[in-house]
């Protein structure tokens, strides 16, 4: 299904359709627990149901529109505490996953983030 004029409040504040819209409450510079769905390529990721991140955003998914994206194959993989989405993927493909959090805060030479890890996994096996 296609969603035309498809805008992010950030960029579009007068947008008629903001499929990224600013979060009630700003996530920005907070932390905080986000629950992994089992079956997921984000939970093969983690290897676990819950992990704590690193938040610096203040948008994300409109939830007007969320039974339209999750029909069209963007599955949920991540909910916040609230049970809104924070993590999403394309489950038939190779790597297609975004999240609210930066990886990168909580990532290591020693240890890195697992879904860095994973994305460079699926490079890997794609050449």
């Amino acid at each position: 299904m296609e969603i035309r004029d498809a805008e992010h409040e950030e960029s579009a504040p007068q947008a008629s359709t903001l499929i990224i819209s600013k979060m009630v409450c700003s996530m920005a510079g907070k932390s905080e627990k986000v629950k992994i769905a089992q079956g997921t390529l984000t939970h093969r990721a983690y290897g676990k149901e819950e992990s704590t991140e690193q938040f610096r955003c203040s948008y994300g998914l409109n939830p007007e529109y969320l039974e339209t994206i999750t029909q069209s194959g963007l599955r949920i993989s991540g909910v916040g505490p609230d049970g809104e989405a924070r993590i999403v993927e394309l489950p038939n493909h190779r790597f297609f996953i975004a999240m609210l959090f930066l990886p990168q805060l909580s990532s290591t030479p020693d240890r890195p983030h697992p879904l860095l890890v994973e994305f460079l996994r699926a490079a890997i096996e794609s050449q």
